[in-house]
């Protein structure tokens, strides 16, 4: 095998992929269609914000301080209160552009809100810096032939064989098509353009926040440091029959027009993209010795902006199975569990977005009505508090076996009483054993590096008996209170880390 693993696809997914692939010690090879960077190509442009479940695992691999400085950084149009709202309140987000008030939000029960607004440039950079994969930019996959024992994939600068594959290349994927996955779906009802553009009159759009129209709605934000050419984004209840060709200064302005009702001028067009709501998921993630990850295993609406932090799941949940199967450490059940843990958290996110797009729709008394009802619920500290958290990710968690009560949930970054926290032992993407005098420590030296020992007890619990498995994703597989039940730790270890590597010192 030339690689362990191949991932098509170099934005922000695949890196993080490629990173938590390389933290299992597989070898990984990048293969990146775009010859130039995001910076090169959208500037500032495209920026996501991050939820939850992304910025916990941004956290155990040491990466949250760098994101949050590349965020603090960048303000964009969801920064900025809905149009109509009162001056100096500050809004949480907005459903289907509907603003949430941040005061109607109740104390927040989760330990990690979000990172705010990150640009992909800035991300991808992060992502690349830390992954340190072998990344071949200009280099697309045109092809590829999977058998039982690996994968040969076919590119114009020559061929790969590698023991798996991955397609991270987004929602068109070649990997995703050429592999024959169903993608079942709905086709989309509108049309976005977001641009960086000159323009000859700015004065006379309405800056900051949605504004709606008849004819669809837009908005215009600046930069950061009140410099560089505006941005303008357009949505209109029309679908747009092309899709490959580049966004011209005249296509801009006749959208910006049309939703506008202005006659403002676009002179100029510095970097422009345009996107559907075409709404699909792939059946299953995986197909013999290829998978999917991120947009190429699901689509849906930028609304909410969730379709990043879905794949940067995905990416952390399959890093760290597929490293250990790769590198024939742990069984291909193990990678087995990809899609049967991530696809249901897609379906949701697609639900929640198909959701907005039919809140969103073109205007009418119905429409209007259901708006209403919509608003009036989300100015209450419960309906606030509901969306806000659901779209932040707090609810997700794995449905997996066990009695004990957070099995399956992101684990907490308990501080310790040696001085460090529990989320600082992940750093090198291994499992961890929390073994606060309960004698774990014994069992978990069975699978030799594959799991990090910690015997530092939890402060919130000086006194308490304890031992845990943590998967290396951050996530509760196994714990126990009191007296160790060495049997059950040996086979939640077997199930996440595959076969020990060495013989127990006693038998349970």
């Amino acid at each position: 095998m030339d690689f362990d693993v191949v991932v098509a696809g170099g934005g922000p997914v695949g890196l993080l992929l490629a990173g938590e692939l390389r933290l299992g010690g597989a070898r990984v090879l990048v293969l990146e269609r775009e010859p130039e960077t995001p910076r090169a190509r959208f500037g500032s442009m495209g920026a996501r914000a991050l939820n939850t479940p992304s910025v916990h695992a941004l956290h155990l691999r040491g990466l949250l301080s760098a994101v949050e400085r590349a965020a603090a950084m960048w303000v964009g149009p969801n920064s900025v209160p809905p149009p109509g709202a009162p001056a100096g309140e500050s809004f949480a987000g907005h459903f289907a552009g509907i603003g949430i008030r941040a005061d109607r939000l109740r104390p927040p029960d989760a330990e990690f809100l979000g990172a705010g607004v990150v640009s992909q440039a800035d991300l991808e950079a992060i992502f690349l810096a830390w992954a340190g994969a072998e990344v071949r930019r200009g280099v697309a996959l045109t092809g590829f032939d999977a058998d039982d024992g690996g994968v040969t994939v076919h590119t114009g600068q020559g061929e790969f064989r590698t023991g798996w594959l991955v397609g991270a290349d987004g929602g068109r994927s070649t990997v995703r098509r050429l592999a024959g996955f169903a993608f079942p779906g709905v086709d989309p009802v509108f049309t976005g353009r977001q641009a960086v553009v000159d323009l000859d009159a700015p004065e006379k759009l309405v800056a900051g926040g949605w504004q709606h129209g008849e004819n669809g709605s837009y908005v215009l934000g600046g930069w950061a440091d009140g410099d560089g050419p505006p941005r303008v984004h357009t949505v209109e209840y029309e679908v747009s029959a092309d899709r490959d060709t580049p966004v011209t200064a005249e296509e801009m302005q006749a959208s910006l027009r049309r939703v506008s009702g202005t006659d403002v001028a676009v002179t100029r067009v510095h970097v422009a993209t345009r996107y559907a709501d075409t709404t699909r998921q792939a059946s299953t993630y995986r197909r013999g010795r290829v998978l999917l990850c991120g947009d190429a295993a699901h689509v849906h609406s930028p609304a909410g902006g969730q379709g990043l932090n879905l794949g940067l799941g995905d990416a952390v949940n399959l890093g760290w199975k597929l490293a250990l199967v790769a590198r024939g450490l742990a069984p291909e059940s193990l990678v087995d569990t990809y899609s049967p843990e991530r696809h249901p958290i897609g379906e949701w996110v697609q639900r929640w977005s198909l959701a907005q797009t039919a809140l969103s729709a073109p205007r009418g008394p119905r429409a209007e009505a259901l708006r209403g009802v919509m608003a009036d619920l989300l100015d209450t500290p419960d309906g606030a508090t509901h969306v806000v958290s659901s779209i932040a990710g707090d609810w997700q968690h794995y449905p997996l076996p066990g009695d004990f009560p957070l099995i399956g949930h992101r684990v907490p970054d308990l501080a310790l009483d040696d001085g460090t926290t529990l989320a600082g032992h992940f750093r090198d993407g291994r499992a961890v054993v929390l073994d606060a005098g309960a004698a774990a420590a014994t069992v978990a030296a069975e699978w030799g590096r594959r799991v990090h020992v910690v015997t530092a007890r939890p402060l919130a619990f000086p006194d308490q008996q304890l031992a845990a498995l943590v998967r290396p994703d951050g996530y509760l597989a196994w714990a126990s209170v009191g007296e160790l039940d060495e049997r059950g730790l040996r086979e939640a270890m077997t199930t996440w880390l595959g076969p020990r590597s060495q013989p127990p010192t006693r038998m349970p």
